[in-house]
């Protein structure tokens, strides 16, 4: 029997997670559509399958409906998924007992798919302690492609990715527009900028694109996903999670006072130190470039190009043996109220 699925985009950045979860599910000759939650962008392909209201993705009746945002409409038919639109980095310095907001737990989601042992214990330990929901370790779709297609080459030029996170008080989108203003200006480096889809910020969005405009060697585009991060040979970032996408690809990262620094970063306090750095990184030293691969380890245990098929293997096995015998959810009245009044939707 036929299964379907829908992604539930809330973001752009959905596209690039999605995209190998929908060539499982279509290789498996499964049906998958799309539904954009309003705000965000289409860039959906023509043989892509867009559901254009809540009607119509009930009236689709899927299996299961995957997120990679903090939310999803509970009361769509379904089993509801997680997938994380990133890595649990810490990327606001969390300490001690205080999980990473990555370990939030919102109430709405079935299942959890965890990415490897720096995600997986935790919520594990989080699935005995709330009790409506199941935890599956299957590594992140995303990053499928990662492992499967051939490296691309960039044009010869050393070029450096900056695509800073939007998270107040730790991005460096302000900072460090001058810096990249000197150094694109008198050095023979290629620049690529990507900003966060929740950067809204129209003045600094404006700058940099002035740059662009203005700089032959700098281009402000929208972050593809791999084929961006291909591009690449180095990063320049702050704590953004998307930092350790692109080591996955065995390339080097500086960052500016990232708020987890450690020996498979070349972090700096000082934005005087970022050309030394840059520098220096392109050297790729031997023990840094053995700390990214231990640290990356850490984080994405799968790399056979299968983490979209073991996400749908978990949506079976939840099916088939736990639904409908957990607990219930809590019943969050009050957002669950907000949300159904910001859609205007009451069926």
């Amino acid at each position: 029997m036929t299964k379907r699925y829908v992604l539930f985009a809330t973001l752009p950045y959905a596209y690039a997670i999605f995209r190998p979860m929908q060539a499982e599910i279509l290789s498996r000759g499964d049906e998958v559509a799309w539904y954009l939650e309003s705000g965000c962008e289409n860039y959906l392909k023509p043989e892509e399958v867009l559901l254009n209201s809540i009607d119509e993705v009930v009236a689709y009746n899927p299996i299961a409906i995957f997120a990679c945002g903090n939310h999803i409409y509970h009361f769509l038919p379904g089993i509801k998924v997680a997938l994380f639109h990133g890595y649990a980095v810490g990327k606001r310095g969390e300490k001690g007992d205080v999980l990473d907001d990555h370990f939030t737990i919102r109430n709405w989601f079935d299942i959890y798919c965890t990415q490897g042992p720096s995600s997986t214990p935790t919520f594990k330990m989080l699935e005995q302690k709330h009790g409506f929901f199941k935890s599956y370790e299957t590594g992140w779709c995303k990053v499928d492609p990662y492992f499967t297609q051939p490296k691309l080459q960039n044009n010869g030029k050393t070029t450096i990715l900056y695509s800073p996170t939007f998270s107040r008080g730790i991005t460096s989108v302000e900072a460090l527009y001058d810096t990249i203003a000197e150094l694109a200006s008198k050095r023979d480096w290629h620049w690529i900028i990507t900003f966060h889809p929740k950067i809204t910020d129209a003045t600094i969005i404006e700058r940099y694109k002035n740059l662009a405009m203005r700089l032959d060697n700098v281009s402000f585009e929208r972050n593809e996903g791999l084929p961006t991060l291909q591009r690449a040979d180095l990063m320049l970032c702050d704590s953004s999670s998307i930092i350790l996408e692109f080591m996955l690809l065995d390339k080097p990262v500086v960052t500016y006072r990232n708020t987890n620094p450690g020996p498979h970063l070349l972090d700096v306090i000082d934005k005087t130190q970022v050309e030394a750095a840059i520098e220096e990184a392109l050297t790729m030293p031997e023990t840094l470039m053995q700390s990214i691969k231990d640290y990356t380890w850490e984080h994405e245990a799968h790399r056979d190009g299968n983490n979209s098929a073991r996400v749908l293997d978990a949506v079976d096995d939840f099916n088939d043996n736990h639904k409908g015998t957990l607990k219930a959810k809590p019943r969050n009245w009050l957002r669950k109220f907000k949300l159904r009044k910001k859609l205007g939707y009451w069926k």
